[in-house]
């Protein structure tokens, strides 16, 4: 009978990250940690949009903490491209080389009448497929043709393949919360750390 006690298990290196971005259009910090509880503290200037940003923290399990002054008087165009710039800078820097993450993470979320599916891939490569057509121009303050370029920068600098599809949907608001809460439910799959695979890279390549 071998009575040895087994070797403790290896910490978990925090993922956690700091971005500053300051450009004549904007000025944001974002704080994001991979491994949290879904806390957030968000002060975009636009109000959905933090609403939408609360989804992503709070079904992704991501404490999230995104402070952005923006050119507001102009639109929301600067701010919301400049959000998803930083957060998926911040996001890049947190998951490091991606060692032991699960990669891939999908997720079918409704809300009512609406159904939308999100697919990422933690690649290496940015790209983006969105199909989505919103029943309305206008959310409150947010302007729904800015989910394409919040996404767009976001994939560009996480290096995410990203799908987000809006299967049906009648509702704006309904149809945007759907993507977003999908989104922070596939993002929570695809960085979850899988223990069997703790030390190695999910890619025949060994890198992403």
């Amino acid at each position: 009978m071998n009575t040895s006690t087994p070797p403790a298990p290896e910490p978990v290196a925090e993922r956690r990250a700091e971005i500053a971005r300051s450009t004549n259009e904007t000025q944001i910090r974002v704080r994001i940690n991979l491994d949290g509880s879904g806390q957030s503290h968000l002060k975009t200037g636009i109000g959905f949009f933090d609403h939408m940003l609360d989804q992503i923290a709070r079904h992704g399990l991501i404490d999230l903490d995104i402070d952005c002054a923006g050119d507001l008087h102009v639109d929301g165009h600067h701010t919301v491209e400049d959000v998803g710039i930083a957060l998926g800078q911040a996001l890049a820097h947190a998951v490091g080389d991606k060692r032991g993450i699960c990669r891939y993470g999908h997720a079918y979320v409704p809300l009512d009448e609406a159904l939308s599916r999100v697919v990422v891939d933690f690649s290496g490569r940015p790209g983006l497929v969105l199909n989505v057509r919103l029943s309305s121009g206008m959310i409150g303050g947010f302007d729904g043709q800015l989910m394409n370029e919040f996404f767009q920068g976001f994939v560009n600098h996480a290096f995410v393949t990203l799908h987000i599809d809006n299967l049906r949907g009648v509702n704006a608001h309904h149809q945007c919360e759907t993507i977003f809460k999908a989104f922070g439910r596939a993002l929570r799959m695809a960085l979850k750390i899988d223990p069997r695979a703790a030390h190695t890279i999910a890619s025949t390549k060994g890198s992403l």
